[in-house]
């Protein structure tokens, strides 16, 4: 496992620590306003609305970098108009 896997995964729990622990703290109901898709104010508890917000952080985050390693983080091919490497 690559250094840069683990450090990812570390930070991801760090991060999801951070969420339950806000969670467990603000129990409290409140008024979620969001006036493009709601009309009227959503009364749930500040918890779930902090939860639902990082979900679709982690959401979005995923499916936008999803296509960024379609060619293994390698360069150009030949056929792409790179340079070909040269065989020893």
């Amino acid at each position: 496992m690559s250094p840069a896997v683990l450090f990812r995964t570390f930070f991801f729990l760090l991060i999801l620590f951070v969420v339950i622990y806000i969670g467990t703290e603000n129990t409290q109901t409140i008024d979620f306003h969001f006036s493009l898709l709601l009309d009227k104010p959503a009364r749930t508890s500040a918890a779930l609305v902090y939860f639902a917000v990082f979900s679709v952080g982690v959401i979005g985050g995923t499916l936008f970098n999803a296509g960024a390693g379609k060619d293994g983080g390698r360069g150009k091919g030949e056929d792409e108009g790179g340079r070909s490497k040269k065989k020893k």
